[in-house]
């Protein structure tokens, strides 16, 4: 199976997202791949992370316009996790599973179609910074989702080969209090504690969660005072959202702005400040009608399930374009040194996706 060579090939270089000398090696022999089937390559240039690279074919007016989506970097630094290893059933190393694995599902799916005829109306892009919030690269998905009609993102399968129609809104917020120090012992009555304060928000923030809608709320880490002996001045509360609904999360920030405004220590003043990472995806009824089209094609039962985790699907799926999660292999225990992918499920994958994408690029609108 040469597609486990490209796989082995890429998975030894090291790409985390800091990397950019590794990321771009990557990008760069994708790009080779890619370019021997026919796609031209767009290149948006980085200084401080690898390049993130939109490879594009034909385009013809009457067919659907696909977008095909993945990244190239992955959470290891170099010498934590590295190197290609395999048994009868297994792949193991960095990014068998999130996400080479499933852009070597997409490219050998490309390669199928190519040795049928030329491709058209399929694009694909390869971001850089994925693993740490596509802080980066969200603007250029967001800008180009518009374009398309459908959307594959190749994120790893469920267990059974579920694809993925859900996944959760994410979003991280800093609380920060201001309060005035004292000595506690010589003018305990003339400071205000920053950190009581901190502890009356962090009551009313956690009762925001709604587990039976999943609906979150972490406050993570806190950080407040000066010592034993002093009314805290400052304490900083930093916590995430996250929510599967959008009536969900505009319930949220405006509890947060009501948490942060409100004072239950008097004279304490609090700020706050942060943004939605990634909108919610969340299921609807064209999506799955869109899936059953995929199971008419396929001749097969595509299973489906919601995930609380984030990907760029959410980027696509907030732009009004059917979109779909899952298409890469199954693997477990991504982002640990565990990180492995199941060698059957990149035959059924890619087996699948040749068929979807030639009978989408086939098929008049």
């Amino acid at each position: 199976m040469r597609y486990l060579d490209d796989l082995k090939k890429i998975i030894e270089i090291n790409s985390y997202t800091k990397n950019k000398v590794g990321v771009d090696a990557v990008g760069f022999q994708m790009e080779e791949w890619l370019e021997d089937i026919g796609f031209k390559t767009k290149r948006y240039q980085r200084d401080e992370i690898g390049d993130h690279l939109l490879f594009k074919s034909p385009k013809i007016k009457t067919l659907p316009k696909i977008l095909l989506l993945g990244h190239n970097d992955t959470v290891f630094p170099q010498g934590t996790f590295e190197g290609f290893k395999e048994d009868k059933d297994w792949i193991y190393g960095p990014g068998v599973c999130d996400m080479k694995g499933g852009n070597i599902v997409a490219l050998e799916a490309l390669r199928d179609i190519s040795k049928k005829g030329k491709i058209q109306n399929i694009d694909f892009l390869l971001v850089s910074d994925e693993e740490t919030g596509s802080d980066n690269s969200k603007f250029i998905t967001l800008e180009i989702a518009k374009n398309y009609d459908y959307c594959f993102v190749f994120e790893a399968a469920g267990e059974n080969l579920e694809v993925v129609t859900s996944r959760k809104g994410v979003g991280t917020y800093t609380i920060t209090i201001q309060g005035k120090a004292a000595h506690a012992g010589t003018s305990y009555n003339n400071g205000i504690n920053a950190n009581l304060e901190a502890s009356y928000k962090l009551q009313e923030l956690t009762k925001l969660t709604n587990l039976e809608i999943g609906t979150t709320v972490n406050v993570g880490k806190i950080i407040g005072g000066i010592g034993a002996n002093t009314i805290s001045p400052k304490c900083e509360l930093l916590l995430e959202i996250r929510y599967t609904k959008n009536s969900e999360r505009d319930r949220l920030l405006n509890a947060l702005n009501t948490i942060s405004n409100t004072s239950y220590i008097k004279g304490t003043n609090s700020t706050l400040s942060g943004l939605i990472q990634r909108d919610v995806m969340e299921e609807n009824p064209i999506q799955l009608n869109f899936v059953k089209k995929l199971e008419n094609i396929t001749k097969s039962i595509i299973l489906t399930e919601q995930r609380g985790g984030v990907s760029d699907a959410n980027h696509v799926a907030s732009c009004n374009v059917i979109t779909l999660d899952g298409f890469g292999p199954f693997g477990d225990g991504d982002h640990t040194i565990n990180e492995r992918a199941l060698k059957s499920t990149f035959t059924q994958r890619i087996d699948m996706m040749s068929k979807i994408l030639t009978a989408l690029t086939t098929i008049q609108k």
